[in-house]
């Protein structure tokens, strides 16, 4: 078995394209949550993503999509569709700036999850950024009173569960890449996720579906580019590169609905991205010294 290779600016740089892609993701789901029920946005987003791998299993074969490792992609998918209801619901049913706060709150599990799963290390800078970028957050997303409610509950099961699925990546990469990680997930994600439509569907209009299928191909794309990161740097290590999604979120926001960020969102996603630095400089001055 192969080792786990260790590249966290590469890595970083990955996490950050999957955030942006993530962010328009959201962005999406939260307008065709309007029209459209959570069952069948996770049956749709999970059913494109089956369909994108269509033409490599054309093109080279089921040999491109075998593995020895069902059982870590069933974990995977476990965590990652669980973690998606729970992410879907808080977009549709709490104030966006709660479901955003905890959706994006992930990476302050990682390194405990990695730690405890993995036996990577846990490090004072770690704790560190993960904190600074969580205040940043807190920050740009300006939480209501709901976030106390209980139907917050769901959206911290959404971090959890979110977390998980990072490290469960990670436990993968030694062997498997990033395309096969993802086919998995989405296959077997969209078996599951076809049992609640059966009672839950509703007629679509053609403006829903085709904003579903936009958001199906940015979610795979995003979860290709997010498997690939995994596997190049430790989750605990690039993990708070994946708050600049909020950032990317409010800049989406002022520029489509003209929502201007007032000083505090500035100063948080300074904090942001001071947090994402931090979290591989000193990795990177170790790997080149």
């Amino acid at each position: 078995m192969t080792t786990r290779t260790s590249k966290p600016v590469q890595g970083a740089a990955l996490l950050a394209l999957s955030a942006l892609l993530f962010a328009l993701m959201g962005v999406g789901i939260r307008e065709v949550s309007e029209h459209v029920n959570n069952e069948t946005v996770v049956f749709a987003r999970n059913l494109v993503g089956v369909l994108f791998f269509l033409p490599l299993v054309m093109i080279k074969g089921r040999r491109a999509l075998k593995t020895k490792r069902l059982k870590s992609h069933l974990w995977r998918t476990f965590f990652g569709l669980a973690g998606m209801y729970c992410f879907f619901y808080a977009l549709a049913n709490l104030p966006l700036a709660d479901a955003m706060l905890f959706t994006y709150a992930a990476p302050v599990f990682t390194p405990l999850f990695a730690y405890l799963w993995l036996k990577e290390p846990i490090t004072k800078r770690m704790i560190a950024t993960s904190v600074i970028g969580l205040f940043g957050v807190l920050l740009v997303a300006k939480p209501s009173s709901a976030i106390f409610d209980a139907q917050a509950l769901v959206g911290l099961a959404a971090s959890m569960l979110a977390a998980f699925a990072f490290v469960s990546i990670r436990e993968m990469s030694d062997t498997e890449p990033a395309s096969r990680i993802v086919f998995y997930f989405a296959l077997f994600s969209a078996l599951i996720s076809a049992i609640p439509v059966t009672w839950a569907w509703q007629p679509i209009s053609t403006g829903s579906l085709t904003l579903l299928l936009v958001i199906g191909l940015l979610a795979t794309t995003s979860q290709l580019i997010m498997s690939k990161a995994y596997s190049l740097a430790p989750p605990g290590v690039i993990g708070p590169v994946s708050y600049i999604a909020i950032v990317f979120a409010g800049m989406i926001a002022w520029l489509r609905w003209g929502e201007t960020p007032d000083i505090s969102s500035l100063i948080g996603a300074g904090l942001i991205f001071a947090a994402s630095l931090l979290s591989i400089s000193r990795t990177k001055r170790s790997q080149t010294a």
